[in-house]
């Protein structure tokens, strides 16, 4: 009868009125004229799912995310609609840098050597769409040219996950899900990352060392946003898993053909531009959202 869920995710069980958030989904969705169950609590106060039959899901996600914008403005609630119908996804593939890190890694680095302002500001353009992202990363490693191979290890060993990074890749893996990092990052910062974060497979970028030096270059060709789409859609293909069961996440515009071809796109904290064509998005928990949204409850959670 349901072929449709609503997920809805408070950042923290004593800050977001989940209950009342969801029964206003609930009216609206009666009122759109689709048959709609009653919650499924997935955490106590904090996740629950509303099945629904459903419609033009970009319409639903929507309406509600306006209705419940005008009756709990303060409210610190996400919300993902999707298919009921493959939900616990076989494949997921995740951005680094401000997705599974909150670092910027080139903008920690340059911050070291005092270039931070010119660096964060290619940054800014490039992960917003206003420039190309591969003369982006370009023209940022040329301006470090030169700099020792030691001032990588300063600047990976301040990196942080960002809350329920372990705990959704840990989760995600023990239920058996293909866990791959694609990143228009540094394979040198994966390194590091890898050590907190146990990954099945990596896509990344690779720095051009020369006599433990920087030599300003990056290894052809570059991983922008035809490359992670493309890592997606091969991963899946070397697994026997269809699109409709892949999960991607990301924050930059050049995630944006990887979210799009997911069949759970999510944007993660991202940038305007992502957020005006991704359905789905997390802008106030951690990624342990990305574990409801799947359907997991949250006594199958794992952070080993």
């Amino acid at each position: 009868m349901f072929d449709c869920v609503l997920t809805l995710i408070g950042a923290a069980p004593e800050e977001t009125p989940v209950a009342a958030v969801g029964e206003t989904a609930r009216e609206l969705l009666l009122g759109l004229g689709g048959a709609v169950g009653e919650p499924d609590w997935l955490a106590p106060r904090q996740a629950c799912d509303l099945f629904f039959r459903g419609g033009d899901l970009d319409l639903a996600a929507a309406a509600l995310r306006a209705a419940i914008g005008r009756r709990f403005a303060a409210a610190k609630v996400d919300l993902v609609v999707q298919p009921a119908a493959e939900r616990r996804k076989r494949l997921i593939v995740a951005d680094l840098e401000s997705t599974l890190i909150e670092n910027e890694m080139l903008d920690d680095l340059a911050e070291l050597i005092g270039v931070k302002p010119k660096v964060a500001e290619i940054t800014r353009q490039a992960m917003n769409g206003e420039i190309d992202f591969a003369q982006a990363l370009k023209s940022r490693v040329a301006l470090f040219e030169g700099l020792p191979e030691a001032e990588l290890l300063r600047a990976a060993a301040n990196i942080r996950l960002t809350p329920g990074a372990r705990t959704l890749i840990a989760t995600a893996r023990a239920h058996g899900a293909f866990v791959a990092l694609v990143t228009g990052g540094f394979d040198f910062f994966v390194r590091h990352v890898q050590t907190m974060l146990d990954f099945d497979a990596v896509v990344a970028n690779h720095l051009v060392i020369e006599d433990g030096k920087l030599a300003g270059k990056v290894l052809e060709p570059i991983v922008g946003k035809e490359g992670k789409e493309a890592a997606l859609r091969r991963l899946a293909a070397e697994r026997g898993v269809g699109l409709s069961a892949t999960l991607a996440v990301g924050d930059g515009a050049n995630d944006l053909p990887m979210l799009k071809a997911a069949g759970l796109g999510v944007a993660f904290r991202a940038k305007p531009l992502v957020v005006a064509q991704i359905r789905n998005r997390i802008d106030h928990g951690d990624l342990t959202a990305l574990l409801y949204a799947q359907g997991f409850r949250v006594e199958e959670l794992s952070s080993e």
